[in-house]
């Protein structure tokens, strides 16, 4: 069998995905996007110079294009064959970050969100980080079409959330941003009886996926579920069994 190189600025080979990463300091939790024993295969990770959560949550600023495009374009030039982000946030610059590179850009989990509406035929519960910063442009970068129902709640009121996350101080609760995980889960059920399925917005709260599934009895989708869909496009193997 003859091997061929894919890149000459490729100086080692195996990873699928490579990961655009915030500036920030806090501890990522096996589950997290940013925490690379998560996955059960090799991914790569590049920091989006000076991109904040201020910066990208609650600024929106737009002159963040350019180290994000920077950074994809560094991963791609690394030999990875798809593009994500860890923050679903960076929906506001999907189309400019995929427009600038020759790879698949899937950069934030609110992509999901018209797939889980065709598959439920319901409305889908998003929980995000801070539902104040969820805006219009957010939605239509992702595809997320008007027609579509959706429930959304927000982790701003959830002291341990803001505090472990948002604050940036180096520490976080586990429990505690479990806890009001799951009580924002249980209060969209609650709110809406027509709910088909929940979508993690955060990059942080994956690893509180099977809470809330726990709570709710409903299909959880989060960044992760996203990524090892795009991993097995990109890592297809050949079957064996028997007939």
């Amino acid at each position: 069998m003859i091997y061929k190189s894919r890149l000459k600025s490729q100086s080692w080979a195996g990873e699928t995905i490579g990961i655009l990463v915030l500036d920030c300091y806090y501890p990522f939790l096996p589950g997290n996007v940013a925490n690379a024993t998560t996955y059960d295969f090799p991914v790569r990770y590049a920091v989006v110079e000076g991109a904040t959560a201020d910066r990208l949550l609650y600024q929106a600023d737009p002159t963040l294009i350019e180290p994000f495009i920077a950074a994809a374009r560094k991963l791609q030039d690394e030999g990875v064959k798809a593009i994500t982000g860890a923050c679903g946030f960076m929906a506001l610059f999907q189309k400019e970050i995929a427009a600038a590179v020759d790879i698949p850009v899937f950069a934030s989990s609110l992509l999901q969100v018209p797939f889980v509406h065709q598959i439920t035929g319901k409305r889908v519960g998003i929980i995000t980080a801070d539902s104040t910063c969820l805006k219009p442009a957010h939605y239509s970068g992702t595809g997320i079409s008007e027609d579509i129902p959706l429930a959304i709640g927000g982790m701003e009121s959830k002291e341990a959330f803001m505090q472990g996350i948002i604050a940036n101080i180096g520490e976080l609760d586990d429990d505690g941003i479990r806890k009001g995980v799951v009580e924002v889960a249980e209060q969209l059920q609650a709110d809406h009886d027509d709910l088909g399925a929940i979508l993690l917005e955060c990059s942080d709260l994956p690893p509180y996926a099977h809470a809330v599934q726990a709570a709710t009895g409903l299909p959880v989708f989060d960044f992760i579920t996203m990524i090892n869909y795009v991993h097995e496009t990109l890592a297809r193997k050949p079957y064996y069994g028997v007939i």
